[in-house]
């Protein structure tokens, strides 16, 4: 007798895949920042009081609503954007990765949010 769970047959490769297309976590971007000259700008999209209160060191306070053409001129062209929100409960990182994607931009998302990086154990930097 086949369960609920295996009803359907799993097809895992292209589902991960595309996943990791979209999506990073809290571990692989602080090797990324650990290890210097990142190739991507971290964006914290929550509002400014929330990124005052403790933000990822290095990340640059831009909430989501504000992002446009032209704030996003101030990168470096082609530039590969991480953004993030408080975490599993919130959507404001999917509104920034919609807002960039809409402008053409490469853009993934740093599953888990300030929660996630917490939950890994790294500390959050404070003031703005």
């Amino acid at each position: 007798m086949t369960s609920l769970v295996t009803e359907t047959p799993a097809a895992a490769l292209a589902h991960f895949e595309a996943r990791l297309r979209f999506e990073t976590d809290c571990w692989d971007v602080h090797a990324s920042l650990a290890g210097g000259a990142p190739d991507f700008v971290l964006l914290d999209v929550r509002s400014p009081e929330a990124f005052a209160k403790g933000h990822v060191e290095g990340a640059i306070n831009l909430p989501h609503a504000q992002i446009t053409e032209e704030r996003i001129r101030s990168f470096v062209p082609n530039s590969t954007f991480v953004v993030y929100c408080a975490g599993p409960h919130c959507n404001g990182a999917n509104k920034a990765a919609v807002r960039l994607a809409r402008l053409g931009y490469p853009v993934k998302e740093m599953i888990g949010g300030v929660t996630g990086w917490l939950d890994e154990g790294f500390g959050l930097a404070n003031g703005s």
